[in-house]
């Protein structure tokens, strides 16, 4: 079998349009699933209270990790699935694909039911306290028995992205958004649910997303479709997943240890509401690196494909671009987090103290984010031609390697903007190894 018309333009079409025709659709996506997060925490800011925003915060370290095993799956298989058909090996990507689903299964079922079990020591762990514990436990036994929605419904949607269907999958985020903030605000404001109604709407939201994006693969339409056969691991193709998955997973899973040193340190300077002011500017900035993902998700099938089919002038320019556009869209949020500070803030809380907190605390974070986009692409980079380890080393880089030195050495120095100020630290040290790291790598790849 040969590549269908949807991937072949991949090595024939104009760069810039196909980073249009792939990356928008994405990038539309990844805007509106922000967005439904942030209006969810708008609603319970507004309707169940401050300490209500510090409880859902202490869950983003459980959340992160759900989807980093998503990540691991789900932008693995991508990447090599789109290598695959760049190579016209359709039968390698339908195995990819199996392997796929019976790995994400596995990995939910297991996440979820070890975290069930040591909930209560978790959230303590994530720097829990009596006045935000129960917040974070009604939302989390809600979400934690639904969770392989969440990972299929993020998996699987690279995949149908990778495979030629970028419109289809912008659908996918589209349905699980509006489904959400309906219902948030219905169970919320008139059931009057509380923190639980935000769960319910998200695992309805997710599990209707996941529907939808599974059946993809059975259909004719889709030139990869789920076999039988296929569901069965295999060595070969689960090392090939995971190996390429690893970083994004990394990433992820550092990112969840981080914050849950970020908690503890929030506590000792800051107090609960430092920890409610951190879910909210992580809320604001996400939606910035969101798109910037959204970006990387649109590419990563242009990369990879021409890095597969040795069309390596078209592979530099897809990432010559895709950095150009990343570092306007970071650069952007820099100056809207600057001067909007307050207003962005407020649209969370109408207590006055945390506005105080949390607005000091963006305007400090964001000092290095123009340098964001940038980092965050060439990392995608050599995850989309396969080179494992030097993307998962960068990811690194920003959320562990630096951060974590920064939030143990700044805050004993500078008190609570010192642990506001290891963000940009990390960020800007983050970006000069990633610089470097390419200029290398372009040097010597030339020379082959």
């Amino acid at each position: 079998m040969s590549v269908s018309t949807a991937t072949n333009k991949l090595s024939t079409e104009k760069i810039g349009k196909l980073i249009w025709q792939y990356s928008i659709p994405s990038i539309v996506g990844m805007i509106v699933m922000s967005l439904y997060n942030i209006v969810d925490r708008i609603f319970i800011g507004q309707g169940v209270g401050a300490l209500a925003i510090s409880g859902l915060a202490l869950t983003f370290p459980f959340m992160i990790l759900l989807m980093a095993f998503g990540m691991l799956i789900g932008a693995g298989s991508s990447s090599r699935i789109s290598i695959t058909l760049g190579e016209n090996n359709i039968e390698k990507a339908e195995k990819i694909l199996g392997n796929a689903l019976t790995l994400t299964i596995l990995i939910s079922g297991v996440v979820s039911i070890l975290t069930y079990i040591f909930m209560g020591d978790l959230l303590r762990f994530f720097g829990g306290t009596e006045e935000t514990i129960g917040y974070a436990e009604d939302y989390m036994r809600i979400i934690v028995p639904a969770s392989i929605f969440s990972a299929m419904n993020f998996g699987f949607n690279n995949i149908m992205r990778a495979t030629g269907f970028p419109r289809k999958a912008m659908y996918t985020m589209l349905i699980s958004a509006v489904i959400n903030v309906a219902l948030d605000a219905l169970f919320i404001f008139v059931f009057d649910w509380g923190i639980k109604g935000a769960a319910w709407a998200t695992v309805i939201a997710y599990t209707t997303g996941s529907i939808w994006v599974m059946s993809h693969f059975f259909l004719p339409v889709s030139q990869i479709r789920f076999k039988k056969a296929y569901l069965k691991l295999e060595k070969e193709i689960v090392h090939a997943i995971v190996s390429i998955g690893m970083s994004p997973f990394s990433m992820q899973l550092a990112s969840s240890m981080v914050m849950v040193i970020v908690n503890a340190t929030l506590i000792k300077y800051g107090g609960d509401l430092a920890i409610g002011a951190y879910g909210i500017i992580n809320s604001l900035l996400i939606l910035v690196i969101q798109v910037v993902l959204g970006l990387n998700q649109g590419t990563q099938p242009v990369v990879g494909f021409n890095f597969g089919a040795k069309l390596y002038d078209r592979m530099f320019k897809t990432l010559k671009t895709a950095i150009i556009i990343a570092t306007i869209l970071t650069s952007g949020g820099f100056v809207a987090g600057l001067f909007f500070a307050e207003f962005s803030v407020s649209m969370f809380t109408s207590d006055k103290e945390l506005i105080q907190i949390a607005s000091n605390a963006l305007r400090i974070a964001i000092i290095m984010f123009p340098l964001v986009g940038f980092q965050i692409v060439i990392s995608n980079f050599f995850q989309s031609i396969g080179k494992a380890r030097i993307s998962i080393f960068l990811s690194l880089t920003r959320q562990f390697i630096f951060l974590v030195p920064a939030i143990l050495i700044l805050p004993p120095l500078f008190g609570l903007n010192g642990a506001w100020a290891a963000i940009p630290t990390a960020d800007g040290l983050a970006a000069i190894v990633a610089a470097i790291t390419l200029v290398r790598f372009t040097k010597n790849f030339k020379r082959l």
